[in-house]
């Protein structure tokens, strides 16, 4: 076990230190270019008060509120000499690095010690990963991170406390993981009242402290900045398909809009229905719920493809491997080019082949989960040997018992 975790440490370090060497001599998508006014509007009007800014030539501010504090601090660094192009990519790049040793941690306890080593080092190498976290940056990769990490303290580790923090983080990162809430909820709740308490609390409490001031100051800008963003364009999964299937502009104006929440509520209802079933297998359902969100996702953009890489390498090897792989050499096309990021017709075709890698992915993680033992997984290996059992010699007759 102590080689098996060298050895995906050492991947995890050789994939740190090539996202960081990326981060440091590339320039990045205009993402990087937009969080560094992103943080310059926030060190002059707040962390709070930013979203009821109209930051002009700046898109719509629409992260939540731990992101605005993480850029007002790369700001305060960035104005010591640190160049803020490697600051931004900094937290994905090193939340990749810890997502890797958790996927082993997660497989590990599932399936046999290879193959969580050659989960944990595909998280570590995977290529869309490397091109998202290490070249484009954003919150993505830290908020799946900290999902996952929710899922095995609690299921695993019988954490609840430190689940429920971690679960809170994860949707003050970015608000995506809140389709894996309802999950992680149904599990503290099998796991019985004392842990369900813990859990709640802590959420709770950390959700209250983060959110609590913006919701009491702007409460309308960050309903509409952040609960109710939507997205846009035509360039993946559902929405790209019924533009090439010629459907009414009506339709996918519909998708985009209202009609989005009941693909977020099929993300819930499939992962609450599968911790139901599975309690003891969360983890490998909440990386198939992230995976289902960016499968029926209405909105498109390069970054989106960290949502599911780390959640297919807990279901399987290959399944990782094939979807990281494939979608890698999407966004390394996506990111090539004079513009920012170039969505040509090889990249969005390359793009449809991946949604369905990804489908296909998904379909044997719902196999993998219901094929799992309702009980909870033993971790093999994780613990000592088993005790010998020293035959006693047989006592001789008319021998006093002691």
């Amino acid at each position: 076990m102590r080689r098996a975790r060298t050895a995906v440490l050492a991947a995890a370090a050789v994939g740190l230190l090539t996202r960081m060497l990326i981060a440091a001599n590339k320039p990045g998508p205009a993402d990087v270019h937009i969080f560094r006014g992103f943080a310059a509007a926030i060190a002059r009007y707040g962390p709070i008060r930013i979203y009821e800014q109209p930051l002009p030539g700046l898109p719509v501010y629409n992260h939540p509120p731990l992101a605005g504090w993480m850029l007002l601090g790369l700001k305060e660094l960035s104005d010591i000499g640190i160049p803020f192009g490697s600051l931004i990519r900094a937290p994905a790049s090193i939340a990749d690095f810890c997502c890797a040793l958790l996927v082993f941690e997660i497989v590990r306890r599932r399936r046999s010690v290879g193959v969580a080593v050659a989960c944990g080092v595909g998280v570590a190498l995977s290529p869309v990963l490397i091109a998202t976290s290490g070249y484009h940056g954003n919150t993505d990769a830290v908020a799946i991170t900290f999902a996952l990490a929710a899922a095995h303290l609690l299921a695993d580790r019988k954490s609840p406390l430190a689940a429920g923090l971690a679960a809170a983080l994860s949707i003050s990162v970015k608000f995506i993981p809140v389709v894996t809430v309802p999950a992680l909820f149904v599990v503290a709740l099998r796991a019985g009242r004392p842990a369900l308490l813990r859990f709640t609390a802590a959420f709770t409490a950390l959700t209250a402290l983060v959110w609590g001031p913006v919701l009491a100051t702007v409460p309308q800008n960050l309903k509409e900045n952040v609960l109710e963003y939507a997205g846009g364009h035509r360039l993946w999964g559902i929405v790209r398909f019924a533009d090439l299937a010629g459907l009414p502009d009506a339709f996918i104006t519909f998708v985009q809009g209202d009609g989005h929440f009941l693909f977020v509520l099929a993300c819930v209802t499939a992962g609450v229905w599968l911790a139901l079933l599975r309690p003891a297998q969360l983890p490998v359902v909440v990386g198939l719920t992230m995976g289902l969100l960016l499968l029926l996702s209405t909105a498109s953009a390069l970054q989106y493809l960290t949502w599911a890489a780390a959640g297919l390498f807990v279901i399987g090897f290959w399944e990782g491997a094939a979807y990281s792989c494939l979608l890698g050499l999407t966004a390394l096309l996506g990111y090539m080019g004079r513009s920012a990021v170039r969505w040509s017709d090889t990249v969005m075709h390359l793009g449809e082949a991946g949604w369905a890698v990804l489908a296909v992915g998904l379909v044997c993680g719902v196999r993998v989960i219901l094929a799992a033992p309702p009980s909870a997984p033993s971790p093999p290996c994780a613990a000592g040997p088993a005790p010998r059992t020293v035959p006693r010699s047989p006592r001789p007759a008319g021998s006093p018992v002691r």
